[in-house]
């Protein structure tokens, strides 16, 4: 029995052989994955050392992963789709805070830590305060919102890219708000750094002259009872690649200053010597529709 199957019918006929699919989500995605795939091959007219190339490049990228590094995650990553999806799912209300990639290493829970810990285990970085106050669109502080903030140390690595090197769990906190909705820790100056490039996703950046370089930036989720939580970061203003983020992830919003502050009373509040060096960043929360 013929299926039909030529170079210029070969999606209708793969597409039609998803038409029992009990579940009309899953038939309409891989559909649509046909359709585009099928379209995208008679495009680029790949030769066949070509695609196994391809196929080889993909089954690498599965191989590199592990319990803590996700190389598919930096595929999507560099190629903007993890963005694209982000900006699909949280397209977010006018006043409440932007949101951006959850990125590879988001590996581990964050420890519960006490407001005005610090979370550099290993001093790797210049001393300074994060601080901000998590709040409802209408500025309404948020008590006992949740904030979850992890980054990289002084010299751009994350604790799970050097388990041997760094205190298990530095730069990482779980902080719960005060009364008036406020969070406030003691880290490091966070630091530019490339994404891992020593795999497939590496070679593919270099030979297309790509850099693998985010700004620097501290991670954030925050979340709240009754309002829609945030997956977001903040951006160092000032940092070298802010225009050109490897993973596209920098959105004007969400840059901040660093700011050098001679202020004995807020000093003594954060419980670190004056001047010091501090980074504010408030959140707002949407609230949770009927």
């Amino acid at each position: 029995m013929t299926t039909g199957f030529t170079e210029e019918t070969s999606a209708e006929v793969v597409a039609a052989s998803f038409d029992g699919t009990p579940d009309p989500r899953l038939k309409a995605i891989m559909t649509s994955l046909v359709t585009h795939l099928h379209a995208f091959v008679k495009d680029v007219e790949p030769t066949e050392a070509e695609w196994e190339r391809a196929i080889a490049f993909l089954t690498e990228t599965g191989q590199r992963c592990d319990a803590t590094r996700q190389e598919f995650v930096l595929l999507s990553d560099v190629l903007g789709v993890s963005m694209l999806v982000d900006a699909i799912n949280h397209r977010t209300p006018a006043g409440a805070t932007d949101t951006t990639v959850l990125g590879p290493f988001h590996m581990v829970e964050s420890p519960p830590r006490e407001l005005g810990a610090n979370i550099s285990l290993d001093h790797n970085g210049e001393p300074c305060v994060f601080a901000g106050r998590v709040t409802a669109p209408d500025g309404t502080p948020l008590p006992g919102a949740r904030v979850d903030v992890w980054q990289a140390n002084g010299a751009g690595f994350y604790d799970v890219q050097q388990p041997d090197v760094q205190p298990e769990r530095n730069l990482r906190g779980l902080f719960t708000t005060d009364g008036d909705g406020r969070f406030w820790l003691r880290t490091v100056v966070p630091r530019y750094y490339p994404i891992p490039d020593d795999g497939p996703v590496g070679r593919l950046l270099a030979a297309t002259g790509r850099h693998p370089n985010r700004p620097a930036h501290i991670h954030v989720i925050a979340e709240a009872d009754g309002h829609v939580p945030v997956t977001t970061h903040v951006f160092v203003e000032g940092s070298p690649y802010l225009d050109s983020d490897t993973v596209f992830g920098v959105k004007e919003s969400l840059v901040r200053p660093v700011t050098e502050v001679d202020d004995p009373a807020r000093a003594e509040r954060f419980g670190v010597a004056n001047p010091f060096r501090l980074l504010e960043f408030d959140v707002v929360l949407d609230k949770v529709r009927a």
